[in-house]
């Protein structure tokens, strides 16, 4: 990875997304056995599910501007304590210490989650920057992972609720430890790295910070920059283009409702035909397992293949897959609650349908996690200018958990008037809808620094490689022949 500082930076990174996903992933288990304890009605449940949602919401609102005052060692320091405090708060036996036990949590999370992909991406350099900064998302699908392990292992225990919400204090714990270490700054840390290679000997392999060349570079427009979120409207910098790019990643990541998938998979295989909490749970371990690998998978070629292709190809398979579900149990389930499927339905076609529904859930969650998941994140870190990438970062969060919040909360409700298929079928066309949008809007970052990118988004309202979606010809690959772009349109 480089040097020490950007080899603990990215541990810090991993550690951040390890308690985020794990922390959204705990709820689908221990639901289950909360609803039994505390007799939860239908809104009760959504109002545990979407707590944390509304925390993070809330972190999406400040936090850029905390990232930008106090830095971002010192937001994931803040983000430590306040986990460690909530972690305490969900002891307590009573509805209202769920509610703000998982507000604090959803506040913790977020406000990490951004400093992690901020820091990272600005201390990298161009060929590894999608390697790091995707090392976050695969934190959090391992998080995932051994969150649905803690529900089967937990599910059968008494309070067993309990443990799956303390034991998020272990990574915890390590990434505050680690945090110390680590510079405040990523001018800092490139400083720091940059003379542990000198003393060695050796030539530096990582670029100078991103942000710095930036700033620079538009060092004129800072005030300007500085004085209102409204100039993420504006033509000027071809901000619109920017912002419209970052609210659709954002958007269509929930709509196509990823987030229920995994707050609810326990809750949604119970209902398609795994009768038993324990056989429900196990189903949701094998999504977490198969989201680790597709992740890993997304990992390797997020700076080979280019971020275009994995969202647009994940969107195409996550359509596919949400339209056969949908089709699949539409006779299965169709306009009631979420309960078990009727025994009245043919035992062999009900196991060929339990089967086949499994696999689309795998292949949705691989295809989410392949495109979406790490890529989302990716080009947000890399479209805004240095000079308010905090806020934009920021802002397009604020709608990215507002969106999340609205689809969780509603999801119950919604599938008692359309049903769980008519749910999937929604989905599905959103898929559909996400993969025009990218090939449209999108354009390619992959193997440029930051500057390159900021420059390009100035000059171009929209614009893709000549590889349209991310492949170079093997006939020619010098990095003149990478550099041509199909412009669509000039700037504005």
């Amino acid at each position: 990875l480089g040097c020490p500082i950007t080899l603990l930076a990215s541990v810090v990174s991993t550690l951040g997304g390890l308690v985020f996903g794990y922390e959204l992933g705990i709820i689908s288990g221990a639901l289950l056995q909360l609803k039994a304890d505390f007799r939860l009605s239908c809104i009760q449940q959504e109002a545990v599910v979407s707590s944390l949602l509304i925390g993070a919401l809330l972190a999406s609102i400040v936090g850029g501007y905390l990232i930008d005052r106090h830095g971002c060692r010192n937001s994931i320091l803040l983000s430590n304590v306040l986990i460690l405090m909530a972690s305490l708060v969900l002891l307590i036996n009573s509805f209202l210490a769920l509610i703000v036990g998982r507000i604090t949590i959803g506040f913790a999370i977020c406000l990490s989650s951004m400093s992690c992909c901020i820091f990272v991406s600005e201390m990298v350099s161009p060929d590894r920057r999608g390697f790091l900064v995707t090392l976050y998302e695969a934190g959090i699908t391992v998080g995932i992972l051994s969150a649905y392990a803690m529900n089967y292992i937990l599910s059968g225990s008494k309070k067993g609720w309990k443990w799956m919400f303390g034991l998020a204090v272990v990574p915890t714990l390590v990434q505050l430890l680690s945090i110390w270490f680590l510079p405040s700054t990523a001018k800092d840390s490139y400083n720091q790295s940059h003379s542990f290679q000198n003393e060695r000997g050796f030539m530096s392999t990582t670029e100078a910070p991103e942000e710095d060349e930036s700033k620079v570079h538009s060092s004129k427009d800072n005030k300007k920059d500085q004085d209102s979120s409204l100039y993420l409207f504006k033509r000027e910098d071809n901000m619109r283009t920017r912002t419209a790019i970052g609210l659709g990643l954002v958007l269509f990541q929930q709509f196509t409702g990823q987030p229920n998938i995994l707050f609810y998979a326990s809750t949604v295989f119970h209902a398609v035909g795994f009768q038993s909490n324990p056989s429900a749970v196990l189903a949701s371990v094998g999504l977490g397992l198969v989201k680790v690998i597709a992740t890993l998978i997304s990992m390797v070629f997020s700076d080979r293949l280019g971020r275009r292709p994995l969202l647009i190809g994940g969107c195409s398979v996550m359509a596919l897959c949400l339209i056969t579900i949908g089709l699949l149990i539409f006779n299965k389930i169709s306009h009631i609650s979420l309960e078990p499927a009727p025994e009245s339905f043919p035992k062999v076609r009900g196991r060929v349908v339990n089967w086949i529904v499994l696999v689309c859930m795998m292949a949705i969650v691989s295809a989410y996690s392949v495109g979406f998941g790490p890529m989302t994140w990716l080009v947000l870190s890399e479209i805004f200018p240095a000079a308010i990438r905090g806020r934009a970062f920021a802002f397009t969060s604020c709608f990215n958990w507002a969106a999340n919040l609205l689809v969780t909360f509603t999801f119950l409700n919604v599938i008692d008037v359309i049903g769980l298929s008519g749910m999937f079928l929604v989905y599905g066309l959103t898929a559909v809808a996400a993969a025009v949008f990218f090939y449209v809007m999108l354009p390619e970052t992959k193997g440029k620094t930051l500057e390159e990118i900021d420059k390009e988004l100035r000059l171009h309202r929209f614009y893709h490689h000549q590889e349209c979606c991310g492949f170079i010809s093997s006939r020619n690959t010098s990095p003149q022949y990478q550099r041509v772009r199909c412009h669509v349109s000039t700037s504005g």
